[in-house]
């Protein structure tokens, strides 16, 4: 893991090793398969930052399962702008399924609470549950719970391992944390 990374114009610091990564994912993916090991639930990946550990969850979980995406938007550079939209639309019908809708990273919850919306409406699942990489619980104030997490962090701004910053950094494997204290020019 390198010591400190720039992207665009921002430092990052260590936070999170893959092999600590791959720990917290394989010990999600059996404890969404003890709910489901009787099922056939549809992963529904949302892209772009879910790809990586989307990917890992896959390789862990042990029963059967089928794969769908979809692609919403709230970000712009570190900031939530708060509006979310659906860039790309549901790659499977779910009608009378069970979801379980795979995130990257819940913060403010806007986003989880507009796919909630959408798939309620206009999808109708048997089921929809929340799994996600990582919590922010400082910042999470929406009402419904987030079924399952792998691991909560606090509010500072993370990057790799599908995450980014202004579209870079995703690949790589481990995660970083923005820098404190430091006023970039």
């Amino acid at each position: 893991m390198r010591q400190t990374i720039q992207v665009h114009d921002k430092r990052f610091v260590p936070y999170l090793k893959n092999a600590e990564i791959q720990k917290i994912v394989k010990n999600l993916a059996e404890k969404i398969y003890e709910d489901y090991k009787n099922e056939t639930p549809i992963f529904v990946g949302v892209l772009n930052g879910v790809i990586m550990f989307f990917a890992d969850f896959l390789k862990y979980y042990p029963g059967t399962c089928e794969v769908a995406f979809l692609q919403m938007s709230s970000y712009a550079g570190t900031q939530s702008t708060g509006i979310v939209y659906k860039k790309m639309e549901l790659t499977k019908d779910v009608v009378d399924r069970h979801i379980v809708l795979m995130e990257d990273i819940v913060d403010t919850g806007n986003t989880i609470e507009s796919l909630f919306e959408y798939f309620k409406h206009t999808q109708r699942p048997k089921s929809l549950k929340v799994a996600s990489l990582l919590l922010k619980p400082d910042v999470y104030k929406k009402e419904f719970k987030i079924d399952y997490v792998a691991k909560e962090i606090p509010n500072k701004f993370v990057l790799g391992y599908g995450l980014d910053y202004d579209e870079l950094g995703r690949n790589l494997p481990d995660l970083y944390q923005l820098e404190e204290g430091r006023i970039n020019h």
